[in-house]
């Protein structure tokens, strides 16, 4: 007659505390990292321009949201009224939206005379925020969407990803939105209609038109496809 093997009772206690220990890091990574399985990074499109889906309309105005800055202060968008503004959605594990941060700093000093503003807007938790923003020396307004950041981000129609960014003229009109990691050749053509538009030397629907089909075909020359998502 044959005999049932049975585990030594210590493995048993063993294996049970390896189970448990995994459960429990798994809900702590999901309740400290919440952002993270809700966004992702925007990746490069490699599809023909016929079969890319359509990006989502432009808002017509910049939706007055209000967020906290990194010391707990809460600012609404309307407090840049007046001024042309960049508005950056980023996160510090993005690593496209990181690549972006030393090109935002260079507009915001090369624009300071037109007035132009640039605010970040990190989906991202306080703290990591906090260490990132003090490390690189980052020097325009940043609120963070610890909680509140995925209604930010579909206040501008914008889909689960990032990074992205919207230009709006010094009355709050949008002119462009750029889903995906925003390049030198990009900001420069925006920015330039934006001014234009803001001057009275170019209709914002103009300014729209031009902005989509210039930023469609830079993002064809780099990287032989359309962009994720271009308006």
């Amino acid at each position: 007659m044959s005999r049932r093997w049975r585990a030594p009772a210590g493995a048993l206690l063993v294996a049970g505390v390896l189970i448990g220990s995994a459960a429990l890091g798994f809900l702590f990574h999901r309740r400290t990292a919440p952002h993270e399985a809700a966004l992702r990074p925007i990746a490069v499109v490699t599809a023909d321009a016929a079969s890319a889906p359509a990006p989502p309309p432009i808002p017509e105005k910049l939706p007055d949201l209000s967020l906290p800055d990194t010391q707990g202060t809460p600012h609404r968008l309307s407090e840049w009224a007046g001024r042309p503004l960049l508005v950056n959605f980023w996160a510090t594990w993005c690593e496209p939206c990181r690549r972006e941060i030393p090109l935002l700093e260079s507009l915001r000093h090369e624009k300071s005379r037109s007035g132009l503003e640039i605010v970040g807007i990190a989906v991202d938790h306080l703290d990591s925020v906090q260490k990132y923003a003090h490390d690189m020396h980052m020097d325009y307004p940043i609120l963070v969407g610890e909680k509140g950041g995925l209604e930010a981000a579909a206040a501008f129609g914008a889909e689960p990803a990032l990074p992205f960014t919207a230009f709006a003229d010094s009355r709050g009109d949008i002119v462009a939105l750029k889903f995906g990691e925003l390049h030198q050749d990009e900001a420069t053509f925006i920015l330039t209609r934006l001014a234009e538009v803001d001057g009275g030397r170019l209709s914002l629907a103009e300014a729209r038109a031009q902005v989509s089909q210039e930023i469609r075909r830079l993002a064809q020359g780099r990287n032989g496809a359309p962009a994720a998502a271009i308006n």
